[in-house]
């Protein structure tokens, strides 16, 4: 079997896997519905006051992304190699060709395709239900890149979450504590302006940020296009570190 036909059998795998957890498919797709409606009622509570949720709503539309791209694959990825190794799943794997990377690359695989429809159920709804217009060209395509990079990224570090947590529940607390903070403080729904000043550089350091800016400069703020492909050309290259190193990290036997 070659190595692409290797990762198809484990995509296609892990897709009707995704499938039979009917519980998990439910929130995958319910999950945008809660955000969208929680969210979008917080801005037009306030559309031209000040405080947090002031922005336009198109504004906000890169956070209401983040949510899926940023919480489902921690969960998901973290959780399945919490599960794989509670079932002695990866014992098994050591004795097929298939290597860690490629496993990974096939989990990623499987939530590009779930996060990228959920992603396109919110962006729906969030037209429906703000009235905001996404502004539609040639350039707007990116925004399929920047979800799947960004998918990837966090692939990677649920990877790794879920190789050094004991449990799934040791999982979830662990992509709770690190998405909350980075869902608020990546120029997602909190706009720099009323973070501290000297708490504004440490924005740098999360890729979330640079994908909220991409994303904004596609469906807002029209910004330059070098300035969308360096936000791009970043996050790529902080999604191939994490991949790499949640790869690494997978375990050969449990």
């Amino acid at each position: 079997m070659s190595r692409l036909q290797r990762v198809a059998s484990t995509t296609r795998a892990g897709w009707y896997s995704f499938l039979r957890r009917r519980t998990a498919v439910f929130f995958t797709f319910f999950f945008p519905v809660i955000i969208v409606s929680i969210f979008a009622g917080l801005v037009q509570t306030q559309p031209t006051g000040g405080g947090i949720f002031a922005e336009p709503p198109a504004y906000y539309i890169p956070g209401y992304l983040a949510v899926v791209v940023l919480f489902t694959p921690l969960s998901r990825v973290g959780s399945e190699i919490a599960r794989h190794r509670d079932g002695s799943q990866f014992e098994k794997l050591a004795t097929t060709p298939l290597k860690r990377w490629e496993w990974l690359l096939a989990q990623t695989l499987v939530n590009v395709v779930v996060i990228g429809l959920a992603g396109l159920l919110l962006l729906g709804l969030t037209v429906l239900v703000t009235g905001v217009s996404i502004p539609l060209s040639a350039s707007t395509l990116l925004l399929i890149p920047f979800v799947a990079v960004g998918v990837a990224l966090f692939c990677g570090l649920g990877a790794l979450l879920g190789n050094f947590s004991d449990s799934q529940d040791g999982v979830i607390a662990a992509s709770n504590a690190i998405a909350l903070p980075l869902l608020f403080l990546s120029e997602t729904f909190v706009t720099p302006d009323l973070l501290p000043t000297w708490f504004r550089p440490a924005m740098e350091l999360s890729p979330l940020t640079y994908f909220s800016r991409g994303v904004r400069g596609l469906t807002y703020s029209d910004a330059a296009p070098s300035l969308v492909l360096t936000n791009l050309g970043i996050l790529c290259v902080l999604a191939l570190g994490f991949f790499v190193a949640g790869a690494v990290t997978v375990p050969r036997t449990d």
